[in-house]
């Protein structure tokens, strides 16, 4: 028997009709300082709402994260809210810093993202949330959400951590031999979201394809394990329209998420010129582009290409990252473009200020490495303009808007497709509840009408392309909601 918290009641989504009020709006609370007023205004409605938010961990230095739970935590005592922690095997030592963080401010659920393999942090994590209950059972306090695409990741999280790495963690007294026995009980993760055509990070899948494979590999697991919890299985990628919701849930997911269109929302932390960007975006205006966080073994992200120059950019600094050993075996005129175009600055003054921060974040080890193997320094070189590229689009910094680094897949083409016409068209109308809303109560609709359709009824092929803003539908046609006063496919005022 195992416990089930606060935190994982609200990662849970029931697929009962579709009404649960989970709607994960990842990146919600993924802002910088200066727009922590945003967050007390937007995020507690959100809250109240039942959505669950994620303060995204990633790029962030430690004392900008442990300030960040600290505000949290006072402004939501109660949740629901959780960590996205993202794999950084250039830097496990940070991982494992903020895990430690987490713990330390009651952080009770965490987002497992880009990880290939377990680390020692999130197993670390997973087993120091562990006690025995009354009934001899197991509670967990510490919930994990895996984000992940493939089988092959996925059964790491379906399966208890490994043996060895629970012994090691027990010889550094990081865990007690109690706790590494029953994190061999229990399944590494509560939930598996199966993440298909996303922003950032991705494989570009196919829900479709990978979702039953993976909910499949589950069963598999579950059955051969004798297990009686079962761990529930959601979705990400390419969500921007009811029909994508209604598909996703049809597929069997417990619950869907939403990472890209939620950006273009009032509550996210980026610019208005990014917001503005996004607004404008169709599904195509998306492509891959070198990951900063590892720029090194050539992982990819997608981003948004409309507007920006920073995929071509971006991919041109990896292909000589590829062909040179060194900044020294770079043509002189190649370097000279690079300086004026890419960076507007010397490589050298680039180089200074990569030394530098590093060695104020305690890193001296990478430094060091990069000073020994030229070709190590030279991807730490273009990977700042990686990292930087973010920072200025975060910042609307307008002297470089060709180079914002924008995460998106093709679901924010597709919201801005499907809000065409009504109040939400413009970005700045756009919230992350009242959108997540709209979404939820338009794949209900469009459930009933499969359920009509099967039941032998005729449906008109016009109710599947319903609006609930067009003027010219006739509202007469529309079911009423058995919880709500209003029409299904309407939302209450913001």
């Amino acid at each position: 028997m195992r416990g089930h918290g606060a935190g994982a009641g609200a990662a849970a989504a029931r697929r009962s009709g579709f009404p649960s009020r989970l709607r994960r709006a990842h990146g919600l609370l993924r802002r910088r300082d200066g727009e922590w007023h945003q967050f007390r205004r937007h995020g507690g409605r959100a809250w109240r709402q039942g959505l669950l938010g994620f303060l995204g961990a990633g790029g962030l230095g430690r004392e900008r994260v442990a300030s960040a739970l600290a505000r949290i935590g006072s402004a939501l005592p109660q949740g629901p809210w959780g960590v996205n922690l993202l794999h950084n095997p250039g830097d496990a030592e940070w991982e494992m810093d903020v895990v430690r963080l987490c713990i330390r401010h009651g952080v009770r659920v965490v987002e497992a993202s880009a990880y290939m393999n377990l680390s020692p942090a999130i197993i670390y994590w997973r087993a120091s949330g562990l006690f025995r209950n009354g009934q001899g059972g197991i509670d967990i306090r510490h919930r994990i959400i895996a984000k992940v695409s493939r089988r092959e990741v996925a059964q790491h999280f379906i399966h208890p951590a490994p043996e060895k790495m629970l012994a090691r963690l027990v010889e550094d007294g990081v865990i007690s031999t109690e706790q590494a026995a029953m994190a061999g009980e229990v399944p590494m993760a509560d939930d598996i979201t199966v993440e298909a055509n996303s922003g950032g990070h991705t494989d570009n899948g196919v829900l479709s394809c990978a979702f039953p494979s993976i909910a499949a590999l589950r069963d598999e697991i579950a059955e051969a394990r004798g297990e009686a919890f079962c761990i529930r299985i959601g979705a990400a990628g390419g969500i921007g329209n009811p029909q994508a919701v209604y598909a996703t849930f049809a597929m069997g997911a417990a619950y869907v998420c939403t990472g890209s269109i939620n950006q273009a929302c009032m509550e996210a932390g980026t610019s208005p010129q990014v917001k503005t960007l996004l607004g404008r975006a169709k599904t195509d205006d998306v492509a891959m582009a070198p990951s900063a966080d590892m720029f090194e073994i050539g992982a990819r992200v997608q981003v948004l290409k409309g507007g920006t120059m920073y995929a071509m950019r971006a991919q041109k600094l990896y292909n000589l990252y590829k062909q040179y050993d060194g900044l020294e075996d770079i043509p002189a005129a190649e370097i000279a473009s690079l300086e004026s175009v890419i960076f507007q600055k010397s490589l050298p003054q680039v180089w200074e200020e990569t030394r530098q921060f590093f060695k104020a974040r305690g890193n001296t080890k990478i430094v060091e490495a990069a000073e020994a193997h030229p070709k190590k320094r030279m991807a730490l070189v273009f990977q700042w303009y990686l990292g930087q590229s973010s920072r200025w689009a975060i910042a609307g910094e307008k002297t470089r808007a060709v180079d914002y680094q924008i995460w998106c897949g093709p679901a924010m083409g597709a919201i801005n497709e499907w809000l065409r016409g009504s109040p939400y068209e413009t970005v700045e109308s756009r919230s992350v509840v009242v959108i997540a809303d709209l979404l939820m109560r338009n794949a209900a609709y469009l459930a009933r009408l499969s359920a009509l359709k099967h039941a032998g009824m005729p449906v008109p092929e016009a109710l599947y392309r319903y609006r609930p803003w067009a003027d010219n539908f006739a509202p007469h046609l529309m079911p009423s909601s058995a919880n709500s006063s209003l029409p299904i496919g309407t939302v209450p005022a913001a």
